[in-house]
């Protein structure tokens, strides 16, 4: 199994990696500005499960499989822009509904699905399972998809610590400005345009 001094280091690597903000924490962020707190916790939970996939991909090889076939990487890469320009159009054409109501609510589930979507349909999180784990999976130590399960398991549970941080101050930032609808659409809009275009420009390297 995995050496103490080996699981140590990756938990450093991956402590310093989530404090980092990124895409899936202005994701969250802009889910708990537009809606509040229960929805930027619902889309982190979303974004975490999301990792999930990612894990028993990365265990089964699939990652591996995509980062090599330009035609599946592709598929993902543009799957994923599609879908967050389509947040990002979403947000800019809704309605407000008067100048003092927040936007329409999605419910809570719709919010979770939201976050898995956007996190799986990430190709950046692909490569980063294939750029940092191989370096801490020891085959003289075991079973290595058991080891990419259990890094990746660390990986998820500080990644979920650093998402509910995000998801409680964007939704007690966003009641304070819940009488600005029109600038909270417009800040989730720029944040979902800015991911896809960030996505659209992931490489393969």
């Amino acid at each position: 199994m995995i050496s103490p001094t080996t699981f140590l280091l990756f938990a450093a690597t991956s402590m310093a990696l989530v404090l980092i903000p990124g895409p899936n924490h202005l994701y969250i962020a802009a889910r708990g500005l537009a809606q509040g707190r229960s929805a930027g916790l619902a889309s982190a939970l979303g974004v975490e499960v999301g990792t999930l996939v990612h894990i028993a991909a990365a265990a089964l090889g699939l990652s591996y499989v995509i980062s090599q076939s330009a035609t599946l990487f592709a598929v993902v890469k543009w799957a994923g822009v599609a879908y967050l320009v389509y947040l990002a159009i979403r947000a800019f054409t809704a309605k407000d509904g008067g100048a003092e109501r927040q936007p329409s609510a999605q419910p809570l589930r719709a919010v979770f699905l939201e976050g898995v979507l956007v996190n799986v349909l990430n190709p950046k999180v692909t490569l980063f399972f294939l750029a940092l784990l191989p370096h801490f999976v020891d085959p003289a130590a075991g079973s290595p998809a058991l080891q990419v399960v259990v890094l990746g398991l660390t990986l998820l549970v500080l990644g979920l610590i650093s998402d509910v941080v995000y998801a409680v101050a964007a939704g007690a930032l966003g009641g304070r400005l819940a009488r600005r609808a029109r600038t909270l659409r417009y800040v989730s809009g720029v944040v979902y345009l800015g991911l896809g275009v960030a996505t659209a420009f992931a490489g393969r390297r």
